[in-house]
């Protein structure tokens, strides 16, 4: 016996579909407005914007034409740190989040020029300030990323770094790499 379903409720069901869409779409606007904070306007404007799901996966709020992925702000971090990458940088960047090795030897640029989010210098995966893990403020910087290690020996490798000056951040790891101020 087929299911009859009231013509009301397939309105209330249509409208609320349509208002969960809606803000969707302005959820997904907002979050493409922070990614582009991230580069300059030229390379912001082609890009490619992806946001991390829930579930740790990247879902694509707008293709893009030049190369470039960026991602917004993180709402749970305390500070700006919408990021801006080229191809290598974001399999870079892959690997880090994935806990992998990066591939050695393929370099990589970052924009984040509305700034960094602290963090810690030392260890990758902090997600606190800690004793040990010397925290840092970083302002409006690029980042070098994946560059041989000998690349990295002539930059400060302070675990308390001067950020007003280029530095390499989690030195030793297989993630370091070179931030460098642009403000």
């Amino acid at each position: 016996m087929p299911i009859t379903i009231p013509p009301r409720a397939l309105m209330v069901a249509a409208v609320a579909a349509l208002c969960m869409q809606t803000a969707m779409a302005a959820d997904d606007k907002k979050m493409i407005r922070s990614a582009m904070k991230a580069a300059p306007p030229k390379v912001s404007a082609a890009a490619k914007v992806v946001a991390m799901e829930a579930d740790g996966q990247m879902r694509t709020l707008r293709e893009g034409s030049n190369g470039f992925t960026c991602m917004p702000d993180n709402p749970a971090t305390p500070g700006p740190d919408p990021m801006c990458m080229d191809k290598t940088a974001l399999e870079w960047a892959g690997a880090w989040m994935g806990h992998k090795k990066p591939e050695a030897g393929k370099i990589g640029f970052m924009y984040m020029l509305a700034g960094g989010t602290d963090a810690s210098n030392t260890d990758p995966y902090a997600t606190k300030p800690g004793p040990d893990n010397h925290w840092v403020k970083t302002g409006p910087h690029v980042m070098i990323v994946g560059a041989d290690a000998s690349f990295y020996d002539m930059y400060p490798k302070s675990a308390d770094p001067d950020t007003s000056a280029p530095y390499v951040m989690w030195p030793g790891t297989e993630y370091q790499h070179l931030m460098i101020p642009v403000k």
